[in-house]
């Protein structure tokens, strides 16, 4: 008797791990069903695009309705919405041409025309079809030409350049001529190759090349790239998993890393097809990553746009086609960096004017040069914003259409739809809701299909009048009564003061959707410092459906925070991350998660951990290395741990060129005997953006340092495969489980 109280603890004991670990799973089983395959078929009236009919009076649309996939066309002028054709109609017939039973509202359409509203074309399965929507008829249409990647058809469809053994050669009707013949496989004509390109070398792959050439509007000239492969340098992989047998096979691609002095480069040659004289064109030999592709402004004036290594300057180029001479039009210099991504060009064949972005007074602007001269005529856009895009240049009214952020009080990262005048007169605001715009114009230039929304607030889609923004129709609404009804709750946009006292930092909160604000939360800030982009989510589908939510059902609340560095704010602003990727953000990131912790006390400063995917993979480890007195537990993907393991061009743009010492202060490898926390590093070992050599030699770093850590190599993953893979979203749930939230994980949960 006197063993009883022991033997009834041990039995309460072991019921309550029963239950602790029943309550575990249930929690899994709650963020299961958040994830973005499973919510994607909870919310309808999602996902619309317009497609312009004519000159844009009317359009058509497809969506997932509760009914099915449904079609609609939008009257605009007469203000009427209706289903595009008889869904029941058109699967009966449908059925009886194909032999196959289809539902009304599960017909799954593709290439879709729609000749004046009457004729509709499309392809269904494996069959080319047209369809009389008045009798509702069924007729076949041929297949249309195909071309292969290495030939590219004249504007006048009367030729036809393509590449063979490494030169370039015309067919026109029967017969065939060589334009060049030196063409061999170190300096070889038009073969580009696919950044998706790899090739098996265990079994001696043969390349794909690309045909990368430029006819002139007449059909008469042909700039053709030139490659210069001496030098080129591959990375590669090892496929541990090929499709047949049991030998391992090695994989390889082109891909310059930071700093390469040896790498392919690309010249021009200039073929005149009615005479067969070949032209060299003077532009000097650049490293393919810099080059942009030619456009043209006459039959023998052409142009492109050219950066240089380091991206400090960038240039629009004329070529004169007869001659080969060039010339600049435009030239932008900056201390730091001219950012192609955020510069935007118009060069109009019928107009002088050149319409350029520039971030050159801080702010990224519209300007307007004369394409002749070169001169600037003025400065359109001013002011503490941001132009993202331009919609539409109208040359005959002098008007431009775009979109920019921060120009209204609110969120910043807004961008809201505006109209203004070549001179920089009139500008006009064409959305007033306080969302995140899109902007997608009609032929006709009379209307703007918008597509707002909030992380708070559901898709509204509308079209509106270019000329005063007036809603004109509004055609559908996201529809999230299901997600409602299963416990959904928006995340909270927040804003703090950065690392400065001053600057506002924008982010959000995701919260488990059955908050007890009686208990504590570890924290887990969800990461990517890229300086292209920002981590929090602006729009509602981004808001829904990203890794953030399933997570903070677990039992965390998951944090982003957009800090100095990051994109879509001043230059100055930006500049904080030049020759600095090593900052992560993180000093913004710390005081962001500290000050709202004392808004909302649940939240365990003392339990904070890191998760993030590519650059973000680098900033987990980075912030465990850097930062141990704050960052507890990471879990890094797809990590570029040194910043000369990826391709060129992003570190190259944002940490500079040549890659110098800072390069080593800022890379992982060179920090490993710092770690201190949990770090799960995980990486596909196919993934041909960051080389799975970035993550294994991060391992070998940690191993010489004695440091323990744990490393998952996903067989066959890419960049994109390896983050959305279903044992990997798991294991990234277990570790902050069980090092960040101090319990035991449920075994090997199977995600469905």
């Amino acid at each position: 008797m006197k063993r009883t109280p022991y033997i009834l603890l041990f039995v309460i004991i072991l019921s309550s791990c029963k239950l602790f670990a029943q309550g575990e799973l249930k929690n899994y089983q709650e963020a299961e069903k958040w994830l973005w395959n499973n919510i994607e078929s909870k919310i309808y009236n999602s996902n619309i695009y317009p497609n312009w009919i004519g000159k844009g009076d009317s359009l058509w649309y497809s969506t997932k309705t509760r009914k099915g996939t449904e079609y609609f066309l939008v009257d605009i002028k007469n203000k009427k919405q209706k289903e595009l054709f008889d869904h029941q109609k058109m699967s009966e017939i449908l059925s009886s041409y194909t032999g196959k039973e289809l539902k009304s509202y599960g017909l799954k359409l593709k290439n879709i025309k729609l000749k004046n509203q009457k004729e509709l074309d499309f392809k269904l399965d494996t069959f080319l079809l047209s369809v009389d929507l008045v009798s509702y008829n069924v007729s076949k249409r041929d297949k249309p030409k195909k071309y292969t990647s290495q030939e590219l058809v004249s504007p006048d469809k009367e030729k036809i350049a393509f590449i063979k053994d490494y030169n370039l050669f015309l067919k026109s009707g029967d017969e065939k001529k060589q334009l060049s013949t030196d063409g061999n496989e170190e300096l070889s004509y038009g073969t580009s190759i696919s950044w998706y390109f790899v090739r098996n070398e265990s079994k001696n792959q043969q390349m794909e090349y690309e045909i990368d050439a430029y006819w002139s509007p007449d059909s008469r000239y042909l700039i053709c790239t030139k490659y210069n492969r001496k030098h080129t340098q591959k990375l590669f992989m090892y496929q541990s998993k090929p499709k047949d047998g049991f030998r391992a096979e090695v994989y390889s691609y082109e891909r310059p890393i930071a700093g390469d002095k040896d790498l392919t480069r690309v010249s021009y040659v200039i073929f005149d097809t009615e005479t067969g004289k070949t032209i060299d064109c003077d532009l000097p030999e650049n490293a393919t990553f810099l080059e942009y592709g030619f456009q043209w402004k006459s039959n023998t004036k052409a142009y492109t746009l050219r950066y240089y290594r380091g991206y400090q300057k960038r240039e629009l180029i004329e070529v004169d086609v007869e001659t080969g001479k060039s010339r600049t039009i435009v030239s932008e210099t900056a201390d730091t960096y001219v950012d192609p991504n955020m510069h935007i060009y118009k060069v109009n064949k019928d107009t002088d004017d050149v319409i350029w972005s520039s971030e050159k007074d801080g702010w990224h602007h519209i300007y307007r040069y004369d394409y002749a001269s070169g001169e600037l005529k003025n400065q359109i856009t001013k002011g503490e914003f941001v132009v993202r895009e331009i919609c539409k240049v109208d040359y005959k009214k002098k008007k431009i259409y775009f979109r920019a952020n921060g120009n209204e009080k609110g969120d910043p990262y807004y961008t809201y739809l505006y109209s203004i005048n070549f001179d920089g007169n009139g500008m006009k605001l064409l959305s007033p809701e306080n969302a995140y715009h899109t902007c997608n114009i009609s032929p006709n230039g009379k209307y703007i299909f918008d597509n707002y929304s909030r992380v708070d607030l559901p898709d509204h889609f509308v079209v509106r009048s270019a000329k005063n923004g007036k809603t004109v129709i509004n055609v559908a609404k996201t529809d999230i009564e299901d997600i409602i009804k299963m416990g959904w709750k928006a995340p909270e946009v927040y804003t703090v003061k950065g690392r400065d006292n001053e600057t506002d930092i924008y982010g959000v909160i995701f919260r488990p959707f059955k908050l007890d604000a009686s208990i504590s939360y570890p924290v887990i800030d969800g990461t990517y410092s890229g300086p292209q982009t920002i981590r929090t989510p602006k729009t509602f589908r981004r808001g829904l459906i990203n890794m953030d939510v399933p997570m903070a059902q677990i039992g965390f609340v998951v944090v982003t925070v957009d800090g100095l560095g990051s994109a879509f704010r001043s230059k100055k602003f930006h500049d904080v991350s030049y020759k600095n990727l090593g900052d992560i953000g993180a000093p913004d990131h710390i005081k962001a998660i500290k000050d709202l912790a004392k808004k909302y006390p649940y939240m365990d400063v003392n339990n904070v951990g890191i998760y993030g995917h590519s650059a973000g993979g680098y900033d987990a480890t980075h912030a465990l290395l850097t930062h141990p007195d704050f960052y507890k537990v990471g879990v890094s993907s797809a990590g570029n741990h040194d910043h000369r393991s990826a391709k060129a061009w992003w570190p190259e743009l944002y940490m500079g060129f040549p890659a110098e010492k800072h390069y080593d202060e800022q890379s992982n490898f060179f920090l490993a005997d710092k770690l201190e926390g949990k770090l799960l590093m995980v990486h596909g070992n196919m993934d041909n953006n960051v080389n799975p050599a970035a993550s294994i030699r991060m391992a070998d770093e940690f191993i010489k340092a004695n440091k323990d850590f744990e490393l998952i190599l996903l067989p066959g993953k890419d960049h994109g495969t390896c983050y959305y893979d279903k044992y990997f979203i798991r294991k990234r749930w277990d570790f902050f489980v069980n090092y960040l939230m101090h319990k035991q994980a449920p075994k090997e949960f199977k995600i469905n």
